[in-house]
């Protein structure tokens, strides 16, 4: 029951003369006298109260649910579960004195609420402890709209949090997460989960307010095999492990479902937490070096095979890989490893290895056309069988983006290789009758369900001819 429905129902003990039409009509009649946006449903129920004599000054401690969260309510008690929990950020008012606010995401049965923990709240002792689907009791809180309208628990100085150890129905974090595939446009306070498809990779920029930025980005792939683009506003590689392996199982707890440029993308905020498999210690990678090739800032961007055919991607921050050539097997102590991902900074070392022939080569990792698949990495040898073409596609947010496309073909099938942006350049280079062999391939379903080839950042095209 609501905090308005109890005020109600304890008017009607005061005075039993009286039904609950006659004062669902004295309200209406009081907030007409009074004039519209002055006084809500419970503020002309007090002054009614004063009228009849009687008083309901004294605020009710009052259970009640996420779901019956309303704008004005005061020394509401809730049981709910916590979903995430932000770091706690000082800010300055308008005076120029700091306070300080940490937000966190509950739910229950059926909803979720954002709640404030203002100054002194903002630290309370243990609230860092706190972990999802910990049940707590939200002590004399009071609610207030929030910008978008949605009312929101705030915890002021008269209000408190504390960990409860009931039975309770409100379900485990285990029962609400909802794996990538079943997730819809709209939805936000979610848990999902999924496993790691592809890279991991990080972004900086700067806001529309002028102020820079950080954030991740990933896919998710879900049970049904359909993957979903993740951008993690806020959040940067100090926020997940450094050793990530290859599919490894991701959970996200608290993102909501935008739409984007290609479908259905997962957004979340600093307040996210990102729960990924993997370790703190990254262990050694030896590998054979397939092609190098150069980033625009002069780094060694390295594909690479080891003896079980898997794939990395190296990014050489320390220039130590100046020492390697195409085709030699060498071993590496990344600093970080996310899936096929690897980087290597001034903490890494690589050294050269002899030949393994346990190591496939790059003509033993070579893929006919007949054989490539959605979603597989690959090695092409073709002739070009089109002239390179390159047009401007503009995107949903109106940017304008460089795409080239050529038409290969080898003794089994045909195929179109495609570049987006940088990689478009690659192909721009290329001319018809040429035989080519292209390192770090990407397939994807193209139009009419029939499969493309895409370049990446470390893919090399070689002319053979």
């Amino acid at each position: 029951m609501s905090e308005f429905d109890n005020l109600i129902e304890k008017l009607l003990e005061l005075k039993p003369e009286l039904t609950r039409e006659e004062i669902d009509e004295q309200i209406k009649q009081k907030k007409e006298k009074i004039g519209a946006g002055y006084l809500t449903d419970q503020g002309a129920l007090f002054l009614i109260a004063s009228d009849l004599g009687v008083s309901l000054s004294e605020p009710l401690k009052v259970e009640m649910g996420l779901k019956d969260l309303y704008a004005g309510a005061k020394e509401i008690s809730l049981e709910t579960r916590v979903l995430n929990v932000s770091p706690a950020k000082q800010y300055s008012r308008k005076d120029g004195s700091p306070f300080y606010l940490r937000t966190m995401t509950v739910y229950d049965t059926n909803s979720t609420a954002s709640v404030k923990l203002w100054d002194d709240k903002a630290n309370l002792p243990g609230i860092e402890n706190l972990k999802p689907g910990d049940l707590i009791k939200i002590i004399k809180a009071y609610v207030k709209s929030d910008l978008n309208g949605a009312p929101t628990i705030n915890i002021g100085s008269g209000s408190n949090i504390e960990s409860i150890d009931n039975n309770s129905e409100i379900p485990s974090i285990e029962n609400i997460t909802k794996d990538v595939s079943e997730l819809k446009e709209g939805e936000k306070d979610l848990v999902t989960s999924g496993t790691l498809d592809g890279l991991i990779s990080s972004m900086e920029f700067t806001n529309s307010r002028g102020n820079p930025g950080k954030a991740l980005r990933m896919r998710l792939k879900g049970k049904d095999g359909s993957s979903m683009r993740v951008v993690l506003w806020g959040k940067d590689e100090s926020d997940i492990p450094n050793m990530i392996s290859q599919g490894a199982k991701v959970r996200l707890l608290g993102v909501k479902i935008r739409s984007g440029n290609q479908g259905l993308e997962i957004h979340g905020s600093d307040s996210t937490l990102i729960e990924i498999e993997g370790g703190k210690e990254a262990e050694p990678v030896i590998a054979r070096v397939l092609s190098i090739s150069q980033s625009e800032n002069g780094k060694n961007m390295i594909l690479a095979v080891d003896k079980n055919k898997n794939t990395y991607n190296i990014s050489d921050y320390s220039n130590s890989t100046t020492i390697c050539s195409e085709g030699d097997v060498i071993e590496c102590m990344p600093s970080k490893v996310y899936g096929n991902s690897i980087t290597l900074d001034e903490n890494s070392f690589v050294r050269k290895l002899e030949n393994d022939e346990s190591i496939p080569s790059l003509s033993q990792l070579r893929t006919k056309i007949s054989d490539v698949k959605v979603d597989g990495n690959y090695c092409v040898e073709a002739i070009i069988l089109k002239v390179p073409e390159r047009r401007e596609v503009q995107t949903k947010s109106g940017e304008s983006i460089s795409l080239s496309e050529m038409f290969v073909e080898d003794d089994t099938g045909q195929i179109w290789i495609k570049g987006w942006r940088n990689q478009a350049r690659l192909i721009d280079k290329c001319e018809l009758g040429e035989i080519i062999s292209v390192t770090g391939l990407n397939a994807k379903a193209g139009l009419e369900g029939r499969i493309e080839l895409f370049l990446t950042p470390f893919s090399k095209i070689t002319k053979k001819n």
